[in-house]
């Protein structure tokens, strides 16, 4: 996405330093029209992440067919002291994708940063994060950044020499293609300096059946956040879209190593997005997102192709998550 550093803004809330903006309705609008032009028609998973988008990741993150979050935050209780450690106490602390920050307290309260630095692509979930940890650490200087974190980013200066740990959970690094997630790791590689560390959450590898689960839950909250987004394109875009006319569609790809999330035309017709016009055939689909899983060798390869030396592990006695320590190689 990348957003212009000269419309940078920066306010304060609650003695928290806040920088960017909401991520501009141009680029929005640009990757949309160009994603429903594509022959097989695309839309960046970056933009799930609205008010409402955000609420229903919430509700996604506490469903009991998804597991990745509770499994996590599992692993994280119960490495709490040796994560600690791997990072060491008083580092300058960046989270990309911060959302709820659920298991960012117990790595705050164990590591007590010089400066916690979330960075989110949707302010309100942004914000609202803030407000919680502000109050559960009113000591702990914050520096709020709204931005896409898959760019280059601007990161504000802060005091002193801090070691520099970015945390990225949640096993959003699987959105990315291969190729595209060896690039993301050199560049934070790049972020954190020769003496920094990253600290990922992965998604392992498993059964297919838990992963279809994962993705179909029982109570349709995956449907309502994929769904979302063409209900956001018609508040944000002029839209026209019947969202009663598509479906959710989730699946496992054996071959690729990836869940599929598709919105499926249920019927032939036309939608309009201001002045352009998009035609749909019955069974036409939205490509809306990649979830690659991976094996703890195939990670560890792809960490040090882009300059990471896979120092630490932690999993569940499953082995169906992962947590790897990398360190600058």
């Amino acid at each position: 996405m990348g957003r212009d550093q000269r419309d940078r803004r920066s306010l304060e809330l609650g003695g928290h330093r806040f920088v960017g903006g909401e991520v501009a309705a141009v680029n929005f609008r640009k990757d949309v029209l160009e994603g429903l032009a594509r022959p097989q028609k695309a839309l960046p998973p970056k933009y799930f992440y609205d008010a409402a988008g955000s609420q229903l990741f919430e509700k996604i993150c506490r469903l009991r067919e998804y597991y990745p979050t509770r499994v996590e935050l599992a692993i994280t209780k119960e490495n709490l002291r040796d994560i600690a450690r791997f990072a060491g106490k008083r580092c300058a602390l960046l989270e990309y994708g911060s959302g709820e920050s659920l298991k960012t307290r117990r790595l705050i309260d164990a590591l007590e940063p010089a400066v916690y630095m979330p960075v989110d692509i949707s302010a309100d979930a942004l914000r609202a994060a803030v407000k919680r940890l502000a109050r559960e650490f009113p000591k702990l200087g914050i520096v709020a950044i709204t931005a896409d974190f898959s760019h280059p980013l601007s990161i504000p200066a802060y005091r002193g020499k801090a070691r520099r740990v970015v945390y990225f959970p949640g096993s959003t690094i699987g959105n990315l293609r291969r190729d595209e997630a060896q690039a993301f790791l050199r560049m934070t590689r790049g972020q954190v300096g020769a003496n920094g560390a990253m600290l990922v959450g992965v998604d392992l590898k498993k059964d297919p059946n838990v992963l279809h689960a994962a993705y179909n839950d029982s109570k349709g909250v995956t449907a309502a956040f994929n769904l979302n987004l063409l209900a956001r394109i018609n508040r944000e875009l002029g839209g026209d879209i019947d969202v009663r006319r598509f479906a959710h569609y989730a699946f496992y790809n054996p071959t690729a190593g990836r869940i599929e999330m598709h919105l499926i035309a249920r019927e032939a017709h036309v939608v309009n997005i201001g002045n352009y016009r998009f035609s749909f055939y019955r069974g036409e689909s939205i490509h809306t997102e990649n979830s690659y899983k991976y094996s703890v060798q195939e990670f560890g390869a792809l960490a040090a192709n882009a300059g990471f030396k896979a120092t630490k592990f932690w999993t569940d006695s499953r082995r169906w998550f992962g947590v790897f320590g990398l360190t600058a190689a």
